[in-house]
């Protein structure tokens, strides 16, 4: 993250220009913004840490027979806020359940 937090507004341009990326400047800057929340976070334990602490509960309603098809859960809610709380944006509760169920911490 550190690299990435240290990336500059020439940084930026030439991401921009760039045909294998994904070329919205504001997402460009959100990484780099990101990165730089990443590295905070390590004064409070991290970010694996963090994202641990809303991990579904194996007898939450949320991991119920309804999650198959659920996008977003009161876990999802509750990680999205903290982390805007810190800084980090394009972190919205759909985006976190995806992150919470790649990293087992979600039924799928």
């Amino acid at each position: 993250p550190a690299k990435v937090a240290a990336l500059t507004d020439q940084d930026v341009a030439r991401l921009k220009a760039d045909p294998g990326l994904i070329r919205h400047e504001a997402k460009i800057r959100a990484t780099i913004s990101n990165a730089a929340a990443t590295l905070a976070l390590r004064a409070e334990g991290g970010l694996v840490e963090l994202v641990h602490s809303f991990a579904v509960a194996p007898d939450s309603p949320t991991a119920g027979a309804a999650a198959e098809h659920r996008t977003r859960s009161p876990e999802s809610e509750a990680l999205a806020a903290a982390l805007r709380e810190r800084g980090f944006r394009f972190v919205g509760p759909t985006n976190m359940y995806a992150l919470l169920q790649a990293v087992g911490l979600a039924p799928r």
